[in-house]
């Protein structure tokens, strides 16, 4: 375990550094004789002396970005553009997304920005200095009648949940190192936890921790918003257990008797866990639906929001992705989203655009479409800044020249501001929504489904988000749904709902992973939309935009990095790697 040796002694530097920058800001604070700045270590940090907390606070505030935003985070891409539901516009064949989606890396070669295993262990490990040393700082404030660093020792331990989960859910079971801080004199060469020990120890700190964190909405939104919730360890512990009773880990192990890859049992029980624990979420009252798809990208406290990545109020996202070509308002439209994507939103009416009576025409493909598409996907003709889309071969936004424009004919419009009637880019919040109640209602929804069928609850799940998207209610209110689904059939519906619903959000990329589909999906090419113009006619013509490949059982999960196992004795790697 190269990398953990080597972030231990980066991290021993590191704390002393922070400690010595606390010094300096906070001395005005102190009505003690300081240290000698050459002598402060994490005592200062971590201070009997310190009633307000202050380093403490500091040092906790400091381990909350270790959660990334995925805005363009992936070699300045977005992780789904290395789905079935876009590609980069970037030509190269060596962008990290590309790689991921043709099956072009290997346990050395990971691209950086998903080869996150040292990354998040040195997460954990300021989450546990944190969880080791809070006890010690008598801070006076209160929360509920007790001090309010009991409050910041549970967020610190929802950090390091939610770490773990992200390792576990790229690698499957990892090391758990309990509360140890490791030294450069330990013996780091530890194994691998199963994967039921990973599960069962997430859910375990989320259910000790959850009686004792803010609970929302927050007191204070403008200067708390971003921190862990009662909410947020409810909804994580939904998400963990959702993800383990899918099929990758839940009966369709990709090793079935290896205990590191998966359960090596499959277990309905499992579906009813997740299910119990969304409605958990759910019975709080704490948050609905906001009124607006679009708009709860760019509304900040919103109700929806459940766990957030906080970002300033810039144009980042805009200059980033928005279509090329338009004068004062540049932008690289670096996201291709696939025609499978735009394929997937059903009409307005809520019915699938291959069915018959949905009213679709092949000849005006996005009239009368559910209104996330337009939220989500910038198409022929769609509006922004003052002017109505030219992606037909040779128009304005897809000029066929050297410059980086759309590969398949549409460009993503998700996150960006209300920008169709204005002339130039405006500046707006962009928050990483981690989890939102939308992702809870699906999420229940698909458990619920698993176990007991498509009942009137899972149907009313399902309702709830449709009927916030815009779609009518039909005659019988059931916004588009068939009546009497089976379970298959409710099942391929809410697996439609989610990618639809999710769309860039880090959901696609993991979904088909964790239902195991992704050696269907990813071994067939990636398609675009190529439109001519003659006259004032438009012609329609599906093309291939991407060979893209997924090899099957290995790529279900990550390699261990190699220097982890070149390392490490003890460390299993992963099948197939």
């Amino acid at each position: 375990m190269a990398n953990i040796k080597i972030m231990i002694m980066k991290r021993i530097k590191n704390i002393s550094i922070a400690a010595i920058a606390l010094v300096i800001i906070l001395a005005g604070c102190k009505k003690y004789e300081q240290f000698p700045v050459d002598k402060v270590g994490i005592s200062y940090v971590f201070d009997p002396k310190d009633s307000l907390g202050t380093g403490a606070r500091e040092f906790l505030y400091g381990i909350y970005p270790v959660m990334k935003s995925g805005h363009n985070r992936v070699g300045g891409d977005y992780l789904d553009a290395a789905s079935d539901d876009a590609m980069s516009s970037a030509s190269s064949t060596t962008t990290q997304v590309t790689i991921l989606a043709t099956a072009g890396y290997n346990s050395y070669t990971i691209p950086a920005d998903e080869n996150l295993w040292a990354y998040y262990y040195a997460g954990i490990r300021r989450a546990n200095i944190f969880v080791n040393n809070i006890d010690v700082v008598p801070v006076m404030a209160k929360y509920n009648g007790y001090s309010e660093k009991y409050v910041w020792k549970s967020e610190a331990r929802w950090l390091r949940a939610f770490f773990y989960f992200e390792l576990v859910k790229r690698y499957g079971g990892v090391p758990l190192l309990g509360n140890k801080v490791y030294t450069i004199s330990d013996n780091v060469a530890l194994p691998r936890n199963s994967f039921a020990d990973c599960i069962k120890y997430i859910v375990s700190e989320c259910d000790a921790i959850k009686d004792t964190l803010l609970t929302a909405p927050v007191a204070n939104p403008n200067a708390d918003a971003h921190r862990v919730t009662k909410g947020a360890a409810l909804a994580l512990k939904a998400r963990v257990l959702l993800y383990a009773a899918s099929p990758l880990f839940n009966g369709g192990n990709i090793d079935a008797s290896n205990p590191l890859t998966g359960y090596t049992d499959n277990s309905v029980a499992r579906w009813a866990a997740a299910s119990a624990a969304a409605k958990d979420v759910m019975n709080l009252n704490s948050y609905s639906l906001f009124n607006s798809f679009t708009g709860q990208f760019i509304t900040q406290n919103n109700s929806e929001m459940i766990m957030i990545r906080q970002t300033g109020a810039d144009n980042i996202i805009e200059s980033t992705n928005a279509p090329i070509g338009f004068t004062g308002a540049a932008a690289k439209g670096q996201t291709s989203p696939s025609q499978q994507l735009v394929d997937a939103y059903p009409m307005n009416n809520g019915l699938a655009i291959t069915d018959p009576t949905s009213g679709y025409d092949s000849n005006n493909p996005y009239q009368n479409r559910d209104p996330r598409l337009t939220g989500t996907v910038f198409y022929n003709g769609a509006r922004w800044l003052n002017s109505d889309l030219q992606l037909y071969e040779g128009g304005m936004s897809k000029p066929n020249t050297s410059l980086q424009q759309t590969l398949t004919g549409y460009y993503m419009r998700k996150f960006m501001g209300n920008e169709e009637n204005s002339n130039s880019f405006q500046s707006h919040n962009a928050d990483w929504i981690i989890i939102r109640y939308a992702d809870v209602l699906l999420g229940y929804a698909e458990a619920e489904n698993e176990v007991n069928g498509a009942t009137s609850d899972v149907y009313g799940a399902m309702i709830s988000i449709r009927k916030r998207a815009g779609i009518t209610a039909g005659g019988d209110g059931l916004y588009g749904l068939k009546a009497g689904m089976s379970q298959a059939q409710m099942r391929d519906a809410i697996h439609n709902e989610r990618r639809i619903e999710f769309a860039f959000e880090e959901s696609r990329y993991w979904d088909i992973r964790r239902w195991k589909t992704a050696e269907t999906l990813m071994n067939q090419p990636l398609k675009g939309m190529s439109i001519t113009k003659i006259g004032s006619s438009l012609t329609y013509n599906i093309v291939n935009a991407l060979t893209t490949k997924f090899t099957s059982p290995q790529m279900y999960l990550y390699p261990i990095p190699y220097d982890e196992v070149l390392k490490n004795p003890n460390m299993k790697q992963n099948p197939g790697w």
